[in-house]
């Protein structure tokens, strides 16, 4: 699968732009605050409806403007798509392919990318919703079905914790006991089809992590994924700040299935939900644990350990969907990368992506970036788009920089 055409119409800092793409490696180059991550961000919005910088949709919309339109035409052995997304203002966003509505949802089904950027080291080091929201986002990717899952579990989730609340401010009555049970049924139904994906999810990631880590960092530091299921008894809260846990805790000796687990686990801490009018356990408050060497990756890898564990699990991703996908290649796009890496680690990473249909690629300084990844290279400047051509080396402006991106 590959991009062949961009179009943005009041995406970020641009009012306009087209934007023909090559097979193989695409350079966006210019300085920084010039809008190359917004290029980029604009097709992972596609693929994953999300954007690797904020948690709005509104703020990809051009100020001043009501909408932004995002355009892009896709070709996979010779078959042409045109899938849009249009993000709006106080009103529902809208999709199409080949001019016909679709559920927004639905687009993840026709275009398929993975993107790494700076902020992807929060994987490692941030928060477990980070880590939840990037499986989520790859479940939607091999099976969009699972986004509507996602939806009615929040839903319920969100039904739930009201009832909680109204029962820890009023007193439990008997009526609202039995109502509880209901929505407990629906938790677990929903909830165990996701705990049951996602540990699916990291046990196929496994090997494709394993390989793609030694490709990056040159050294095979035996990366793992676990799995912290609070249906299971593992207590997400309870982990240390630096990411220890007593192994113990996630694992389940009794043999259930999920689907039980959780029915087991919702009665033992039933008194507690109520005592703070909130769901305490589930799919919303699991975590994945990444080791390195047996260790945490959180609290005890360094910053270049860190990072290449990151850069790995994209790697990892967008070989798991090269495998399964009946589109081909997913876009593979690296927002700022080689800036983070020395010369040896740089074309390590051109050697890891060099398969893949085509890579976007965006860098405040050319020389970063290996030459056999700049034979299509574009020059951005101030939220335009200038045609391919002779590339002036952003180097040798004093402002270009190699931090990231912040359009």
């Amino acid at each position: 699968m590959r991009v062949t055409h961009l179009s943005l119409t009041d995406f970020r800092n641009y009012r306009h732009a087209e934007v023909p793409l090559a097979a193989g490696a695409n350079l966006f180059v210019g300085r920084n605050g010039q809008g190359k991550t917004n290029l980029v961000e604009s097709l992972g919005y596609l693929s994953t409806l999300g954007s690797h910088r904020v948690s709005s949709d509104q703020a990809m919309i051009r100020q001043g403007a009501e909408s932004a339109i995002v355009r892009a035409r896709i070709q996979h052995e010779g078959r042409e798509l045109l899938v849009e997304v249009q993000l709006n203002r106080g009103t529902a966003n809208r999709a199409q392919v080949n001019r016909s509505a679709v559920k927004t949802r639905e687009l993840p089904r026709y275009f398929s990318s993975v993107l790494f950027a700076p902020e992807d080291l929060a994987l490692v080091r941030g928060e477990p919703s980070i880590r939840r929201r990037f499986f989520d986002q790859l479940l939607v990717q091999r099976n969009p079905r699972f986004s509507g899952v996602l939806a009615d579990y929040e839903r319920v989730l969100k039904q739930r914790n009201t009832l909680l609340k109204s029962a820890r401010s009023s007193g439990l009555r008997e009526s609202q006991l039995g109502t509880l049970d209901i929505w407990d049924e629906r938790l677990v139904a929903l909830g165990s089809e996701l705990v049951d994906a996602r540990v699916d999810l990291v046990q196929r990631l496994t090997d494709p992590l394993i390989s793609a880590y030694r490709s990056v960092a040159g050294d095979d530091h035996h990366p793992k994924l676990i799995p912290l299921l609070t249906v299971r008894g593992a207590d997400v809260d309870d982990i240390d700040a630096d990411g220890s846990t007593d192994a113990g805790a996630v694992t389940d000796s009794t043999g259930f299935s999920t689907a039980d687990a959780f029915r087991q686990a919702l009665a033992t801490v039933r008194r507690k939900e109520l005592d703070r009018g909130l769901t305490l356990i589930g799919p919303h408050r699991d975590d994945i644990l990444f080791e390195l060497n047996g260790l945490p990756a959180k609290g005890y890898a360094s910053h270049g350990e860190s990072w290449s564990f990151a850069l790995a699990l994209k790697l990892a991703s967008a070989e798991l969907l090269r495998r399964e996908s009946v589109t081909g290649d997913p876009v593979l796009i690296l927002d700022d990368v080689f800036a983070e890496l020395d010369q040896a680690r740089r074309r390590m990473l051109a050697t890891a992506v060099a398969g893949y249909e085509q890579v976007l690629i965006t860098a405040a300084v050319f020389d970063d970036v290996p030459a056999d990844l700049t034979a299509h290279t574009v020059r951005i400047e101030a939220g335009a788009v200038v045609e391919p051509g002779p590339v002036v080396d952003p180097a040798a402006d004093p402002e270009a920089g190699s931090e990231a991106d912040r359009a």
